[in-house]
């Protein structure tokens, strides 16, 4: 599907839609804890339902309510022990989502139930290491690492995991849910800097919310460097509180905010919390830093236009937030510098150049560099058509410029939004924009 959007104006309020990453955690947490758990969750989105797909694969029931999610758990080996009893031999369809991919991997090796996670697109393609590595040492045995399926067999040993801080925060979040299904002390040593540490902030609230018991701390690398320690004691596993629920996300509102920085009248997003463990709300810290007037209200948050100009961002504990601001800093006065992102090399595109791409098609400037971007800055952009390159953060990146165009924006391939947000062109027109959808 191609979508055009007019140019014009953006202006309104919406609510945001339901965290794709609490929504991952909560749902993993809830398969393995005993009991019914209710996971109240106002959207869904292709990545979500490929979580929820691949618990119901290892045995979970997990029924669709007009709320959220209804989970059943994986059920237990006894009436005594509850240890959960995976469908063995199962094969766990990630659809494109490498937070589903890289957060079972560890889970199917604790439960030495022999499945095996395939998945599309650019997944294969992602890397698992040093993860992979961590496993094999642990216990697990793994089909060789490039290509898809991946089949799973032993059984991970709890013990003593070292995982670096500059890769991907899924591998720490994959082996913290991991943990609970040993029934022994895991300690997760990452060492410092932590990048994207707000996203292991998610985990352990979600999983001191099912009981779960986790201790942080410093420690040391073998090596002797400076490192985060997370102790997992779980010797029950998990425990259902019953009802939970998944907050509004940080990540796909920052595309109103943004919206609301660059337009004539504001966008507001209400059901976000301003205390989340989301990193991704530092999005209103960093449209204040380019300019733009930041409006915090209780339950939500707004922005409105004024005078914008480049800064130096360092977005290395955010990395998502990359394409909204970089749509503000497009038409932002002066140079913005864009650094601490080269891990969006390896997200469903090269993020870093079809960022690039995209501003340049519109008639901006911006190019790539090693771990970031420089945008210079133009008061009004031509219009353009964008290649969405299968990545939903370039099609809304490419969507809310369009009100900051002379003409009309063509994004190729615009059904990648149902990735985090099927409900964006709608939400979208809802603020003012004129979508036309072309198949």
């Amino acid at each position: 599907m191609n979508a055009t959007i007019e140019a014009g104006p953006l202006t309104g309020e919406l609510d945001a839609p339901s965290s794709k990453s609490e929504a991952h955690r909560l749902l993993v947490c809830a398969a393995f804890a005993p009991g019914l758990t209710d996971v109240s969750c106002a959207t869904s989105s292709d990545d979500i339902e490929a979580t929820a797909s691949c618990l119901e694969a290892l045995g979970a029931r997990i029924a669709r309510t007009r709320g959220g999610f209804r989970v059943r758990p994986v059920p237990g080996a006894s009436a005594t022990d509850n240890l959960p009893e995976a469908r063995r031999g199962a094969l766990l369809d990630c659809g494109e989502s490498g937070s589903t991919l890289r957060f079972l991997l560890p889970v199917v090796a604790a439960l030495g139930c022999d499945a095996r996670l395939t998945g599309r697109g650019r997944l294969p393609e992602r890397p698992l290491s040093p993860l992979y590595e961590e496993l094999e040492a642990h216990g697990a045995r793994l089909s060789g690492q490039g290509s898809l399926p991946l089949s799973v067999g032993g059984r991970l040993e709890p013990g003593r995991f070292f995982l670096p801080g500059d890769v991907s925060s899924q591998f720490v979040t994959g082996l913290l849910l991991a943990a609970p299904l040993l029934r022994a002390p895991v300690e997760v040593v990452v060492a410092e800097p932590v990048e994207s540490a707000p996203y292991i902030d998610i985990t352990v609230s979600a999983l001191r919310t099912f009981g779960v018991e986790v201790s942080e701390g410093g420690a040391l690398t073998d090596g002797g460097r400076p490192a985060r320690s997370y102790v997992v004691c779980a010797p029950g596993g998990y425990v259902t509180p019953g009802e939970v629920s998944v907050g509004g996300d940080w990540s796909n509102a920052a595309f109103w905010l943004a919206a609301g920085a660059i337009g004539e009248e504001g966008v507001a997003v209400r059901g976000l919390d301003l205390a989340s463990a989301q990193g991704d709300r530092q999005i209103l810290a960093a449209l204040a830093l380019l300019g733009a007037r930041v409006l915090r209200r209780p339950g939500g948050a707004a922005c409105e236009r004024e005078r914008l100009r480049g800064r130096e961002l360092d977005v290395s504990s955010c990395p998502d937030l990359v394409p909204p601001l970089a749509a503000v800093a497009a038409v932002a006065e002066g140079t913005t510098r864009v650094r601490g992102a080269a891990r969006l090399r390896i997200k469903e595109s090269d993020r870093l150049e079809t960022v690039s791409a995209a501003i340049c098609a519109l008639g901006g400037r911006a190019r790539a560099v090693d771990d970031g971007l420089v945008i210079e800055g133009v008061p009004e952009l031509a219009g353009g058509t964008v290649d969405a390159a299968n990545d939903h953060r370039i099609a809304m990146m490419a969507s809310i410029l369009a009100s900051r165009c002379s003409g009309p924006v063509t994004v190729l391939g615009a059904e990648c939004v149902a990735k985090s947000y099927p409900a964006f062109f709608e939400d979208l027109a809802a603020l003012g924009g004129i979508v036309r959808k072309e198949r």
